[in-house]
């Protein structure tokens, strides 16, 4: 899968260092796996949840942290939408980002 854009985590893991590794890891995985469905996200990301507009919320850093992706229809392109705490995520519309 190929993930839009990396450069917004890099920001995000700049700002807050915590994250580094967890955001790094999720993008090397991610982006070495081919992805053909929700199943194939739910077997790699138990706690992914599916939300309407084809977006997936990730928890980052035992779910201080979230990351919101928009998936393409064929699950082969992911938009970050969002990343930010779990307060800043609660403050948005996740599914409109």
């Amino acid at each position: 899968m190929r993930i839009i854009s990396r450069k917004t985590l890099v920001k995000y893991w700049q700002q807050r260092p915590e994250t580094k590794n967890a955001l790094s890891a999720w993008h090397s995985e991610i982006t070495s796996t081919q992805i053909k469905g929700p199943a194939d996200i739910k077997t790699l990301y138990g706690s992914a949840s599916f939300i309407a507009n084809n977006r997936v919320v990730f928890n980052i850093c035992g779910n201080k942290h979230r990351l919101v992706v928009a998936m393409n229809k064929r699950y082969t392109v992911g938009f970050v939408k969002f990343v930010g705490t779990h307060k800043e995520y609660d403050a948005i519309d996740a599914a409109l980002v």
